[in-house]
């Protein structure tokens, strides 16, 4: 089955890189399809393919949504697409932004490893984000891995031991690896409190990241700019409840004391402590002014 539909193939790649970010367990946050989506913005890249929502989500869990642009009504499909940009060096880049799917996970990266065989991919590079128990006010944790004992040697990253429940970029990442393509994957780690919301900073960690892989440090000054005015937006609400302020504080002192929880293969499981004071954050980054 041919789940992958293209609008027309994109011309003169040069052994490109895929990127790939997925809405859902993996992407706390929003950070890892924030960092595609930005990457893809900066290096304008153009949309050449999807993948096909019938035959991979339960439309019952992830619906459909109604749109309306003016006077016309549209219907928009859960979605996984492809685009692409020239970086004008030695490679190019493919980015594919969209959700985890409900149904025939194999099937679906099946699909993506021979979309990548046709471009000539050189690799495959999956990015994620999860919640850990660590403030705002530090460097955002960040780990990376590769497929293979090589791989990692040439990129300075290590294989991962990790065992334990999976996301569809672990399953991607996998299927790449099986596939003989090489395989990179970086996670990053967004404050459990801040996971329910947009955390820009994450995704200007992993952008950058990419960036560095690939060779090109990508235009993310807009993204830059918006990730340091909602840290302040941040700052201010922290400045302004004692209650926040004593539990930012507990886990800086923490954070200052343990292991980066993303050092270790192992990873870590969503905090469960601080949940109201999570929820009063989401409202109030959700609800502030677009300005």
């Amino acid at each position: 089955m041919n789940v992958v539909r293209f609008d027309h193939r994109p011309e003169g790649l040069r052994r490109p890189t895929l990127v790939a970010a997925f809405e859902g367990w993996n992407d706390a946050g929003e950070a890892a399809t924030g960092a595609v989506e930005a990457m893809a913005v900066a290096t304008e890249a153009s949309r050449f393919a999807d993948i096909d929502p019938e035959e991979f989500f339960d439309f019952q869990v992830a619906r459909p949504m109604v749109r309306w642009e003016g006077e016309q009504r549209s219907l928009e499909w859960p979605i996984n697409e492809f685009s692409a940009a020239s970086l004008g060096g030695d490679t190019d880049v493919v980015f594919l932004r969209g959700r985890e799917p409900n149904l025939r996970w194999r099937t679906f990266t099946e699909g993506i490893v021979e979309t990548a065989r046709a471009l000539d991919v050189a690799r495959i590079v999956t990015v994620g984000a999860l919640q850990v128990d660590r403030p705002h006010t530090r460097p955002v944790s960040m780990t990376g891995t590769a497929s293979d004992d090589e791989v990692a040697m040439r990129h300075g990253l290590r294989r991962s031991s990790y065992e334990g429940p999976t996301g569809i970029v672990g399953v991607l990442h996998q299927a790449a690896s099986d596939a003989g393509i090489e395989a990179i994957s970086f996670w990053v780690g967004v404050p459990h409190y801040l996971a329910g919301t947009a955390y820009l900073q994450a995704s200007l960690t992993l952008a950058e990241q990419v960036g560095r892989l690939v060779g090109d440090s990508f235009d993310l000054d807009e993204l830059r700019e918006e990730a340091q005015d909602q840290l302040q937006d941040i700052a201010e609400l922290v400045a302004e409840d004692d209650e926040l302020a004593d539990y930012v504080e507990e886990l800086e002192r923490r954070a200052d004391s343990e292991p980066d929880p993303l050092h270790n293969d192992e990873l870590p499981t969503p905090p469960v402590s601080g949940e109201e004071l999570a929820r009063e954050f989401e409202r109030y980054l959700r609800d502030r002014p677009a300005d």
